[in-house]
C-alpha cells in the first residue's frame, strides 16, 4: 500500500509584497501560520528596477520578464540574493521561522541554461533543466524552510536571472515526487482581476482556455502572464493545487483557484 505523501507549501511572492513594510509584515504572520512543510520563492524586480534606476541602467521588459544584460545580472545578484533575501530572513527569523537563504547556485539545487536567442535575447536570464530535489526534501526535512531568491546557475561558473514564477512552479513541480504540493503565488491583489480599474472584481477560477481568450483579448497582461503560464505548467505535471491572490490564500480557500 502506498503510503499517503506528506504536504508541501510552496508561497511564491513578488517584489511589490517586499517593498511595503505592512504587506511584508502581513504575509510573513500568514506564513508563520503554516505548520506543515514550507518554501519561500521570492522575486525583488521592483527593488532591482529601482537600484538600476539610480545607477543610471535602463530597464528592459518583455510580457513580464526582464532583459537581463551584464550589468542587469549584477544589479539583480546583489538585490534579489542580497538586500532582498536577507530583509525576509531576518523577518521570518523574527517569527520563528527557522528559514534559510539560498540561490539556485548554493548546493547546486537549481540548475539552468542560458536562455538561447529566438525572437527576444533575453540576455543572462536563466531557463531551469534541472531541480535537486533529494537534497531540497533533506532541508524540509530537518524542520528548515528554504528561501529561494530568483538566480540560478549553469553549474559551469554562470549566475543566471531566473523568473521567480517560474522557480517557484519548477521547485513544486520536482517536489511532487516527495510531497502533496500545493502553490500559491502571492501578489498585491486579491485574485486575477477580470478588470485592471476594479481591485473587487477577480475571477474565482481560471482554466487554460479561459487564459488563451483572456490574453487574446488583453484582459490579461504583463505580469500576470508568466504567473499563469507557470500555474498551468505545474498543474500539468501533478501539482496538487495553485492559487493566486493575495496573502489570503496562504490559510484559505481565497483568490484565484487555476485549473486545467
Amino acid at each position: 500500500m502506498e503510503r499517503t505523501k506528506k504536504p508541501l507549501h510552496i508561497v511564491k511572492i513578488g517584489g511589490d509584497i517586499l517593498d511595503n513594510k505592512d504587506r511584508l509584515s502581513t504575509l510573513i504572520e500568514e506564513f508563520s501560520q503554516l505548520k506543515e512543510a514550507k518554501i519561500l520563492v521570492h522575486g525583488g524586480g521592483k527593488m532591482a528596477s529601482a537600484l538600476s534606476t539610480k545607477l543610471g541602467l535602463e530597464v528592459e521588459m518583455h510580457e513580464g520578464r526582464r532583459i537581463t544584460s551584464k550589468e542587469q545580472l549584477e544589479v539583480v545578484c546583489m538585490v534579489y540574493a542580497g538586500l532582498a533575501n536577507k530583509t525576509l530572513i531576518s523577518s521570518m527569523q523574527a517569527k520563528s521561522i527557522d528559514a534559510l537563504g539560498l540561490s539556485g547556485a548554493d548546493l547546486n539545487l537549481i540548475q539552468a541554461e542560458k536562455r538561447a536567442v529566438q525572437t527576444i535575447d533575453y540576455g543572462f536570464a536563466g531557463d531551469i533543466v534541472q531541480v535537486n530535489s533529494n537534497r531540497i526534501k533533506d532541508l524540509v526535512d530537518l524542520g528548515v524552510c528554504p528561501v529561494f531568491c530568483a538566480i540560478t546557475h549553469d553549474n559551469k561558473g554562470q549566475l543566471l536571472n531566473t523568473n521567480a514564477d517560474t522557480i517557484a512552479s519548477s521547485l513544486a513541480v520536482a517536489m511532487s515526487a516527495h510531497f502533496e504540493v500545493c502553490l500559491k503565488f502571492v501578489f498585491t491583489h486579491e485574485g486575477v482581476l477580470k478588470d485592471m480599474q476594479r481591485s473587487d472584481a477577480i475571477f474565482e477560477e481560471i482554466n487554460s482556455t479561459d487564459f488563451v481568450q483572456l490574453k487574446k483579448v488583453g484582459v490579461l497582461s504583463q505580469g500576470i502572464i508568466p504567473k499563469l503560464t507557470n500555474a498551468f505548467d505545474a498543474l500539468q505535471e501533478k501539482v496538487q493545487e495553485v492559487r493566486i491572490g493575495s496573502s489570503a490564500i496562504i490559510n484559505h480557500d481565497k483568490g484565484t483557484k487555476v485549473c486545467l
